[in-house]
């Protein structure tokens, strides 16, 4: 059976004046993938999903996502995709409701078929019974709950979501991974996870690659990762990866 590759990139290059933010990315992630893609903050994560999802022109190389070309075919790529960025915005003064419809319309995506839907989603992330309130009266974790459903309500192809679990409490966080397993074996989504949360990396994900300073220096499932690095766990692996080391001695230096 031939492979299908739902993100092939080659090269793949973003510079903002004199900074690179990514470079050379050389990335193939599988259809039905849940690819965790980690870093530091400021590492080119979000820049490399901007490329992506068709929101930021590349400075150089090729990539194609879902058959697509991220130079020229970048609505395409929009109607194929779902993303949640890392700072979404909402429109506060629309409830769940209406926010869900406008995004659906948006996505060409209307009708009863969706109200059904919309209903669906609302009651699975525990918002029935808020799904008329004004968004602005939402707390950080429901309006994130919103999000994420305004994310997958189209059935994407290919999901993008940046640090999807930040503002989430254990349960809803817990409850966003099992959606996230479920849409990726029963619907055969692909999944391009940002995140520098390692627990959430290798709850789910099936691949990672850890970027650093532009560069994806490490890739394979979270075992191999371990098993390259010589670390006892992700979390330990990661660190040593982008080299974060505290020395404990300096921790309370500053009070002298």
């Amino acid at each position: 059976m031939t492979e299908v590759f739902d993100i092939k990139t080659e090269w793949l290059s973003k510079d903002f004046g004199k900074v690179q933010a990514v470079k050379d990315l050389e990335l193939k992630v599988k259809k039905g993938t849940t690819f965790g893609y980690l870093g530091p903050n400021g590492a080119g994560k979000t820049t490399t999903v901007r490329m992506l999802a068709g929101l930021l022109l590349p400075t150089n190389g090729r990539a194609k996502v879902c058959g697509f070309d991220v130079y020229t075919q970048r609505e395409e790529i929009k109607r194929v995709t779902g993303l949640l960025p890392e700072s979404p915005g909402l429109y506060s003064k629309l409830s769940a409701v209406e926010f869900l419809e406008f995004i659906g319309a948006l996505n060409d995506f209307v009708g009863e078929r969706l109200l059904k839907r919309i209903e669906k989603l609302l009651l699975l992330l525990g918002l029935e019974g808020r799904q008329h309130d004004l968004l602005e009266s939402y707390s950080s974790g429901m309006k994130q709950k919103v999000l994420v459903a305004s994310t997958i309500l189209h059935d994407p192809q290919l999901v993008f979501l940046d640090e999807p679990t930040s503002r989430l409490d254990p349960a809803a966080s817990a409850l966003v991974k099992e959606i996230i397993r479920a849409m990726a074996e029963k619907t055969d989504t692909t999944f391009f996870i940002c995140t520098h949360m390692t627990d959430l990396a290798e709850d789910i994900c099936d691949v990672i690659g850890i970027i650093s300073n532009g560069t994806l220096t490490t890739y394979g499932t979270p075992q191999e990762v371990v098993d390259k690095v010589g670390g006892d766990n992700l979390q330990d692996a990661y660190l040593k990866i982008v080299g974060s080391k505290v020395n404990k001695e300096d921790l309370l230096r500053w009070r002298s």
